[in-house]
């Protein structure tokens, strides 16, 4: 008889992009030598690395031997450089004092849920959504409470829907602005309604503030710090600044709660990684912050030319992202024609892609249960020549 395993662990749904990631490297495998190798456009990876600078920084780093623990709450320089981005950027004050370094967003969100989340606690969240961000609830005993939004919504919460599915248990709301999967963004004025709803109850409001960075709409991109003290923001170096496998993001917080994550941080995490944090100081030079603000156009450049080809293949984009590289794409009239249909119907659609054009992409059902099995994820963080190949394989199933 095998270790008996913890409910918590068992109410965890398998991450289904990594397991549709993992069928398409199979297949991958098998592709004989001369035939179209694999395009993935199903993970949120940028194609860029960490630029020159920020790499230059980790080799002195390691070469000096500086890879002792930091402070829990990351490099007091490194906090310093993140609160002036802030400045610069949104032009919005963010003390370093508030911001506390952590082992990637994940480290973020997972303090922030234990931090304030009891057992039986619900968070609202909107449906689709990013899945990880309601298994952090889970983890820390919540319930995330998904609630169904529409495309004339944007596929975010609106504070009249917070106000209505708010009960006696409801904690707060967990939100992503840009978000994943749909690269849409919560309009600031309404963003601001929610955070006072949620106020008045004595709630609290996440955001996860990972793509902010890739924002291409000023009408949107702008930081949900800028409303108040109370908001807790989770941000990452993952996406914006190309350094995914670095593990490192940072957790917002106001000035009460500081200590209350800085001592769950020391016992789970101990620090962030050094050498991460020693190269992350390179990001915010000036010749750093050019490069990404470069590739930040090239990201909008590939959402430009990518959308209006699926919506020429009948793969419908009901809005058009604002933010971060995904395009969240109806497949439901493709997939009929290839004689797939049904309530979760991308699941197979996408495994059919794979098989037709080997093209792997992430069907819906990670996302939510409202009408997910409709859609496809397509990633546009690939190259513009990957994603022209890729066009070119759907317009070859097509024909």
């Amino acid at each position: 008889m095998g270790p008996r395993i913890a409910r918590r662990a068992q109410r965890i749904e398998p991450f289904y992009v990594m397991e549709v990631a993992k069928a398409a490297g199979a297949l991958a495998q098998e592709v004989a030598q001369g035939e179209r190798p694999m395009i993935f456009l199903n993970i949120g990876e940028p194609d860029f690395t960490a630029p020159p600078l920020v790499q230059e920084a980790a080799a002195r780093a390691v070469r000096a031997g500086a890879s002792q623990y930091t402070q829990a709450t990351g490099l007091p320089w490194l906090r310093e450089r993140i609160s002036g981005w802030y400045a610069q950027r949104f032009g919005i004050d963010v003390p370093a004092r508030r911001i506390v370094v952590t082992a990637g967003a994940s480290a973020a969100l997972q303090l922030a849920c234990l931090a304030l989340i009891e057992a039986g606690d619900e968070v609202l969240m909107p449906d689709p959504s990013y899945p990880c961000n309601r298994h952090f609830v889970s983890a820390a005993e919540g319930t995330a409470v998904l609630i169904p939004t529409t495309a004339e919504e944007r596929y975010q919460l609106s504070a009249a829907k917070v106000e209505a599915a708010w009960t006696p248990k409801t904690r707060g709301v967990l939100l992503a602005s840009p978000s994943n999967p749909t690269g849409t963004s919560i309009a600031p004025d309404e963003l601001r309604r929610i955070h006072e709803v949620v106020r008045a109850r004595g709630g609290i409001t996440l955001i996860d503030e990972i793509y902010l960075g890739l924002s291409h709409d000023e009408a949107y991109g702008q930081s949900a710090l800028a409303i108040d003290e109370q908001i807790i923001s989770i941000n990452s170096f993952s996406k914006y600044f190309n350094m995914t496998g670095w593990r490192l993001g940072w957790l917002v917080v106001p000035d009460a709660l500081v200590p209350v994550v800085e001592r769950l941080a020391q016992n789970l995490f101990i620090c962030a990684s050094t050498i991460s944090q020693h190269a992350a100081l390179a990001c915010f030079e000036p010749d750093s912050l050019a490069e990404y603000e470069r590739r930040r156009a090239e990201f909008r450049a590939r959402r430009d030319w990518f959308i209006p080809q699926l919506q020429s293949l009948g793969l419908h984009v009901p809005v058009v992202p604002d933010g971060a590289f995904y395009a969240w794409a109806d497949c439901t009239a493709v997939a009929r024609a290839w004689g797939i249909g049904g309530a979760d119907a991308s699941w197979d659609f996408a495994f059919e892609l794979m098989k037709r054009a080997h093209l792997a992409v992430t069907p819906g059902r990670d996302f939510g249960a409202d009408q997910t099995g409709r859609f496809v994820r397509f990633s546009t963080a690939s190259s513009m020549a990957q994603l022209e190949e890729a066009v070119a394989r759907l317009k070859a199933c097509a024909g």
